[in-house]
């Protein structure tokens, strides 16, 4: 029996132990050199969540807020472990707890092999299918920037698929069932909702062809059975991510991917969400689009290195510079010519994986061909952004949800999973048909992708080499530009030619084949060498031995001297809070030892960024203007000073701190309440604060039972932890008090001398009290039931996807048995 089952998995087991191979050759610094990847996104993503991450190892607890970030915000989507979500553990199992980078690709590799093997591809073909899907260029530059958790997202968007694909097309119910709830599990849990919206986006397409097909057939019976089982793997995946997706549910209504409360918003759309111009910054251009099959038909990266014989190094020694200034200037020339502001390299889908996806529309079968041409278009069409604004404005307008999520070039991810699918699916049909009808297809495939390439090497001289980033190279000379023009056509043309040779190689090999010149094996090791080879040395443009260091991670958390300084005047255990006046909101490396005014986040509280459009930026500038001018007077920057920012730094040396005695401090007893009826008021109010003693509310909100007040007695923070704060309270009279920690209503509970009490949103973002006379002690709590309560669900739903799918693996052995 034993023997029989290893036989049957012997070619699956060698291709997946190439696949790990492979990863490793790849990611060798990772292994063998003790090095890490300089990752910005995951730098900034440490710093965010440090304090969350030390108060873990201190407690074993999860802190699910966090301080250190935009003055506080829920650790949600920052830094979280769930303790009921059994299923991340097959993760670090399978991919053996490989270091994230590799781990990603890995998954990406195996999810797209099994996907292909359930399409009934051949194992040797499901390969190379893999190899192109989990090194293509757009997940290898993403994790270069540090998406992990996007790339995770996308590396299970091929199982999901298979596994609806397996439900539809077998018997086996229980372990489709098993099977599909974990891979939808799997997907959630990577926890990048765009991503998966896409992903159901194909499902969606995927599923009205499959419809259509039933209802034509007349299996409805079958149809009611199918979508049922869909159903309840649906239901197994999603609660499995109860915790998750509850947490998330409940914080966007209060992120920036919720509405605003504002109606003087200068706003181009009608709909609640992410501002129109802010979804489509990134859109791909509709020329830009051949980098699918020729990589650096754009110029490649917007920083992209030169060799010192390129056109433009030339120009630069023939006008006067040095060897090294020539050298220094090449390592980041703007070659890219494309719509998008910035990119950090093409999405190339490779020559040989373009020619065999042209192949798949001649030979595969309509019923399935055609849906993955849908899906095909339709992320094509939705990557194009407000490039095809007729288009893609309609669905931001219109279509449930798409108005959440920025920078839609990323819709091309359906793309990526479509093509090495149509392409091995291509490659099977192919050499199951006759050897002699293989030759016109192949013949007007490569005749359809290497004459397009051809053609693009031949007139590229057609092209403007004019793109959005050449408006910020207004004053370089004529020469300088005349000389970077001419290396963009030839960057264009070189990869052309590349991408043409490519095909023909490939073209030459089954070809061979079709005329029995060479034998399967040979054919096989052939193009898994060229397909190889095309993605191996686009993606090396990329991500080399450069962008490997020691100790990385390291580096970044090292304490500077200036925030060395900032601990030491505080005191331990001290809660205070820091402005970082170099891009404050753009940066998380003073999150990681300070509470901070700022932070980086792709979601951070609505009202929060409405402050900082509103007060805190006007405030910074005109900040920095006097400092710049010599004057160190911050009182009057009431924004700044309602959060507490006891420090300011401009620097890493101690000199470039400065001590803020204005900081209002953690909490203050006011005189007066302020009351207004609307956000628009209570927004424009705060910024025109001067001092302490006076707070804004909303009463249409909040009820208050006064709104002047006698400012005496004490307030004093006693302990302090991320999710609980100790007050000590002295007041003889009826009291209002004001904390700079910022308003949530989702979980945070207040007691006064243990009895409960009404947490009032003041100042905008700001937390506010009503203290009875004689109080003694305030205690703030963060208990959100979305994750008490979430945890307990996920765990119950995270065991019944495992009993299912272990139940289907036992069948199967069975089946196998008899």
């Amino acid at each position: 029996m034993i023997i029989k089952i290893l036989k049957i998995l012997q070619p699956h087991l060698i291709a997946i132990a190439a696949g790990f191979i492979l990863t490793i050759a790849f990611f060798n610094p990772l292994f063998y050199e003790n090095k890490s990847m300089n990752q910005n996104d995951v730098f900034q993503g440490v710093g965010s969540g440090q304090e969350v991450v030390d108060y873990r190892l201190e407690t074993g607890e999860e802190a699910l807020w966090t301080n250190r970030m935009f003055s506080g915000m829920p650790a949600y989507l920052i830094n979280i472990s769930w303790t009921g979500d059994f299923i991340k553990h097959i993760q670090q199992i399978i991919t053996l707890n490989f270091p994230s980078a590799a781990q990603v690709t890995i998954l990406a590799f195996l999810s797209c092999y099994f996907m292909l093997l359930i399409f009934k591809v051949r194992p040797w073909l499901a390969f190379i299918g893999a190899i192109a899907f989990s090194f293509n260029t757009f997940s290898i530059i993403s994790i270069e920037a540090g998406h992990i958790w996007k790339v995770r997202a996308m590396a299970y968007m091929p199982l999901v698929l298979g596994a609806v694909h397996l439900l539809f097309n077998s018997q086996k119910r229980i372990f489709a069932l098993g099977f599909l709830s974990l891979a939808a599990a799997l997907e959630i849990q990577a926890n990048h909702l765009q991503i998966t919206y896409y992903l159901f986006l194909l499902l969606l397409i995927y599923g009205v062809f499959q419809v259509i097909e039933y209802v034509k057939s007349k299996q409805l019976p079958q149809l009611r059975r199918h979508l049922a089982i869909l159903s309840l793997a649906a239901l197994l995946g999603i609660g499995a991510n109860t915790g998750r997706l509850w947490t998330t549910f409940e914080y966007s209504k209060y992120s920036t991917r919720g509405s605003s409360e504002l109606t003087n918003n200068d706003t181009n759309s009608k709909n609640t969400g992410l501002e129109r111009d802010y979804v489509f910054n990134w859109s791909y251009g509709i020329l830009e689009s051949f980098t699918f099959l020729v990589p650096n038909f754009s110029g490649g990266a917007s920083q992209q290195a030169l060799k010192v014989n390129s056109n433009l190094g030339k120009a630069l020694s023939q006008n006067g510079l040095g060897e090294v200034q020539v050298r220094d200037q090449l390592k980041s020339a703007p070659t890219y010519w494309g719509n998008q502001p910035l990119t950090a390299g093409p999405t190339y889908l490779g020559a040989i994986m373009c020619f065999l996806f042209v192949l798949g529309i001649f030979t595969v079968e309509a019923r399935v061909k055609n849906w993955i041409l849908v899906v095909s278009l339709f992320s094509i069409l939705l990557a194009w952004g407000k490039n095809l604004e007729w288009f893609n404005y309609t669905m931001y307008d219109y279509f449930p949800g798409y108005n959440k999520f920025r920078s839609v070039s990323m819709a091309i991810v359906s793309l990526l999973v479509c093509v090495p699918l149509m392409a091995m699916l291509g490659l099977e049909k192919t050499l199951q048909s006759s050897k002699k009808d293989t030759i016109k297809p192949l013949l007007m495939s490569a005749g359809i992708t290497g004459g397009i390439a051809l053609l693009l090497a031949v007139f590229s001289g057609f092209f403007s080499f004019k793109g959005a980033v050449d408006a910020q190279l207004t004053n370089v000379p004529e020469w300088f530009l005349a000389a970077l023009k001419q290396d963009r056509q030839s960057l264009l043309k070189m990869d052309a030619l590349r991408t043409f040779v490519l095909i023909g190689l490939a073209f030459g090999l089954l070809y061979a084949y079709g005329k029995e010149k060479i034998n399967m094996t040979y054919t096989f090791l052939g193009l898994t060498f060229l397909v190889l080879f095309d993605f191996w040395n686009v993606d090396r443009r990329y991500v080399n031995d450069e962008n490997f260091e020691r100790q990385t991670t390291q580096n970044f958390l090292k304490l500077t001297d200036a925030d060395q300084f900032i601990i030491q005047n505080a005191g331990i255990g001290a809660h205070y809070r820091t402005l970082n006046l170099l891009n404050p909101f753009n940066e998380a490396k003073t999150s990681a030892h300070h509470s901070s005014l700022g932070g980086y986040h792709g979601a951070k509280l609505r009202r929060y960024q409405e402050l900082i459009e509103y007060c805190l930026s006007p405030e910074l500038s005109q900040l920095i203007g006097n400092l710049q001018g010599g004057s160190r007077q911050i009182e009057q920057f009431s924004a700044i000073n309602m959060l507490n920012a006891q420090y300011l730094k401009f620097g890493d040396q101690s000199n470039q701190v400065l001590p803020n005695s204005g900081a209002y401090g953690n909490a203050w007893f006011i005189e007066e309440l302020i009351s207004v009826n609307n956000a628009d008021d209570e927004l424009v109010r705060v910024c025109e604060l001067e001092d302490q003693n006076t707070a804004v509310i909303n009463t249409s909100k909040f009820r208050v039972n006064q709104t002047n007040y006698t400012k005496s007695g004490t307030i004093k923070l006693l302990d302090y932890l991320p999710n609980y704060l100790k007050y000590e309270t002295t007041n003889d009279q009826p009291s209002f008090a004001v904390f700079s920690e910022i308003y949530y209503s989702e979980g945070w509970r207040a007691s006064i001398d243990g009895v409960p009490s009404e947490i009032k949103q003041v100042n905008y973002v700001l937390r506010g009290l009503e203290i009875p006379p004689n109080a003694k002690e305030i205690i703030f709590e963060f208990k959100p039931d979305s994750y008490f309560i979430g945890n307990k669900i996920t765990a119950l739903f995270s065991a019944l996807t495992l009993v299912f799918l272990v139940a289907g693996i036992y069948l199967n052995i069975k089946n196998i048995e008899s």
